[in-house]
């Protein structure tokens, strides 16, 4: 039914087309000796979103008719390349999405098509990698996840994730960008530098993890920017310090700390900490000093603690990355890895709740931190 609905409409849209092209309804009597007029059909089989189709496509005499709606050569409508890039977007490998079309629609569509299908899509990607950027982000969030890329052999490459809430209160992923070797501060500075080439001068709070340099890499860009390690990196490595035993006591007496009213509190937890676990510990007493100055920004803003205390706006997107990721194994490239990273971004959220969630829980955050760093930044209600 599906497929004969199909078919009438394209070949009613077709014979418009041509009547539009000879300026006349084709049966009509004005048609005759004109020079041009109407030649038969030709058949065709088109492959659309409800599987092949057999069309008739009209000619003309002179063979001037170039149809819009179906173009010549042409042998799938694009609704066709939609639903093969959002298949991909979802994780399924260009195997699989040939086997799906294969038995859904009955049509057989080759790996190397579907390839080309989502390459369309780097044109786009490289405009979006290059698209300018808002001047203030009140919050950017950053981090890396590694993907398997094959560069003579497959190595674990990191690819750097930046995503900013905007003074609105939205979510908007800065770029992607893969690096050599392992994560590092001497690249981040790199990513950092080319957002603020392309406009953005200025960030409130940066929040990361607790790589070493990073917060240097940060102040050399932006150094009004105040840097917030992520207080769940932070805890995570803590118990990577301890014997398993003692987690649930460790975890008492760790919450204290970074649930502080104040830093003065906050402080006096960790002595605390410290007294009570430093002899057996010394290596987390030393971690949380060293992260110190990183750790107690957020304390300073108890209205938006809750939003910047940890990496996990950053981290929800990472998971649905690993799960286009994992169906693959390894790319054969680094453009690939993009393509594949890229067309998931594509297909976030389509019904637009999550920007709505993100909305409600962001602005009256931000109308507070406007108040607190009055003068960088100016909410819009």
């Amino acid at each position: 039914m599906l497929t004969d609905l199909t078919k009438t409409v394209l070949e009613t849209a077709l014979e418009a087309e041509v009547e539009d092209h000879l300026g006349y309804p084709k049966p009509a009597a004005e048609g005759r000796d004109r020079g041009n007029s109407c030649n038969g059909t030709r058949s065709k089989t088109v492959l659309t979103e409800v599987g092949e189709v057999e069309i008739d496509v009209p000619r003309d005499r002179e063979g001037s008719f170039e149809p819009r709606i179906v173009r010549k050569r042409q042998r799938r409508l694009r609704g066709v390349d939609e639903l093969v890039i959002s298949l991909a977007a979802k994780g399924l490998t260009t195997g699989e999405i040939a086997a799906h079309l294969q038995d859904v629609y009955g049509a057989e569509v080759s790996k190397d098509t579907i390839s080309r299908i989502t390459d369309a899509v780097v044109e786009e990607l490289a405009g979006w990698q290059s698209r300018p950027l808002d001047t203030v982000y009140p919050v950017v969030f950053i981090d890396a996840l590694h993907v398997k890329i094959r560069d003579g052999k497959v190595a674990n490459r990191p690819v750097y994730t930046v995503v900013g809430v905007t003074v609105d209160g939205e979510r908007d992923i800065l770029g992607l960008w893969v690096g050599d070797g392992s994560e590092g501060a001497k690249y981040w500075h790199q990513v950092l530098t080319e957002i603020l080439n392309r406009g953005t001068v200025d960030v409130c709070i940066v929040v990361c993890d607790g790589l070493r340099g990073l917060p240097d890499a940060i102040a050399a860009v932006w150094p009004a920017a105040i840097v917030q390690t992520c207080v769940l990196h932070l805890i995570r490595n803590t118990f990577r310090y301890a014997s398993k035993a003692d987690w649930d006591k460790l975890a008492r007496d760790l919450r204290p700390v970074y649930t502080a009213a104040t830093e003065q509190a906050a402080r006096e937890r960790l002595d605390e900490l410290a007294e009570r676990w430093g002899e057996r510990y010394p290596a987390i007493v030393k971690l949380w000093q060293s992260a110190w100055a990183e750790f107690v920004p957020f304390l300073a803003y108890p209205e938006i603690r809750k939003v910047i205390y940890s990496t996990n706006a950053i981290e929800s997107l990472h998971a649905r990355f690993r799960r286009s990721v994992r169906a693959r194994g390894h790319f054969p490239n680094e453009q690939a890895a993009m393509k594949c990273l890229y067309l998931t971004i594509r297909s976030l959220d389509p019904r637009g709740h999550g920007r709505a969630r993100w909305i409600t829980r962001w602005k009256p955050a931000l109308n507070a931190f406007a108040i607190t760093i009055e003068g960088r930044i100016e909410i819009n209600n």
